[in-house]
């Protein structure tokens, strides 16, 4: 009979541990998923992600602890970014992050039910991920890194003085760069300037369309185009070949060779953007969230490279600088 009661009693012991087992297994639904895509990898758009998964571990979601991460490039390929919005969409993740207008309109475009976060995408209104900035409603929001073309005019035209015909590189396909090229010729019409194109659908047309620019125009700028700065070395080549100064839009490209650049520090940028992922992880509607503009700039120079295309940059330009290349 002891025996018996005994025996009773370990089996209700370990129904109450079982169940205490398959009580606390749901504690692993707080796991947040989030899954990030970029149109193409480049030293601007890879600082954006890291300063993403930086600020969300700051923030208290830490990959590998208590958040799931996925990531993947589309290599600059549209089809192959629409192929990862199908399967982000697929996954189920709490949270997609777009860096990029391609990837975000993707994104929206597969994953409609699900938080999207945009990043370094230049007009949100002209891709058509928001109606309203302020209020975008619905389940987007983001950071946009709308260009500081006025300040770019003014760093080429401390640089070479004589511009009157500016070249500008970009891929006529993406709405990010199609906007920046307009606003940039209302810009240089005020100025006198002409702006003269070159066109680039995919990173290995960017040599040809930077050298179509050679004998008729006075520098050559480079706005945050994915196409373009992917194949950067090409263009900068071209540059110091021909004599030409090249000027970019973003910092990053200065260490790859630009003479100099006003432009975003896209680690910052991905920290901006991580806050705003941090909300919506955290509850908040991204519909509430307004869109954000980056307003803090740097300037970055590069003399070695700047005299290889011909100019010397003055003593007082290299005074105001954030960071000289060596």
């Amino acid at each position: 009979m002891k025996m018996r009661l005994l025996k009773h009693r370990l089996l209700r012991c370990a129904a109450t541990v079982t169940i205490a087992l398959v009580v606390s297994t749901p504690l692993l639904a707080a796991d947040k998923h989030v899954a990030i895509t970029q149109i193409v990898e480049h030293p601007a758009l890879d600082a954006v992600r890291q300063g993403v998964k930086d600020e969300l571990a700051e923030r208290g979601f830490v990959f590998g602890k208590n958040l799931q991460w996925s990531y993947e490039s589309a290599q600059g390929s549209p089809s192959t970014a629409a192929q990862i919005a199908r399967k982000f969409a697929g996954d189920r993740p709490d949270l997609v992050i777009g860096i990029s207008t391609p990837s975000a309109q993707t994104l929206a475009a597969s994953a409609r039910d699900i938080p999207l976060i945009f990043s370094a995408v230049t007009d949100p209104l002209a891709a058509k991920l928001v109606s309203n900035l302020e209020k975008p409603g619905g389940l987007i929001t983001g950071t946009s890194d709308a260009l500081p073309l006025e300040r770019h005019l003014d760093l080429i035209a401390e640089i070479v003085p004589t511009t009157q015909r500016l070249g500008v590189l970009f891929n006529p396909g993406e709405a990010n760069s199609v906007s920046s090229v307009n606003q940039l010729k209302a810009a240089a019409a005020k100025r006198g300037w002409e702006i003269v194109e070159g066109g680039a659908a995919k990173s290995a047309e960017v040599l040809a369309a930077a050298r179509s620019l050679v004998g008729k125009v006075d520098a050559i700028y480079v706005p945050t185009d994915n196409t373009v700065v992917s194949a950067f070395e090409s263009v900068v080549r071209v540059g110091q070949q021909a004599k030409l100064p090249v000027i970019a839009g973003d910092t990053s490209s200065v260490e790859r060779g630009a003479a100099a650049a006003v432009g975003f520090n896209y680690y910052d940028v991905g920290r901006q953007t991580g806050r705003m992922a941090a909300q919506v992880l955290n509850g908040e509607k991204p519909g509430d969230i307004p869109v954000e503009t980056v307003q803090k700039t740097e300037l970055y120079l590069n003399p070695a490279s700047a005299e290889k295309m011909g100019v010397t940059l003055s003593p007082a330009l290299i005074a105001r600088a954030s960071k000289i290349i060596e």
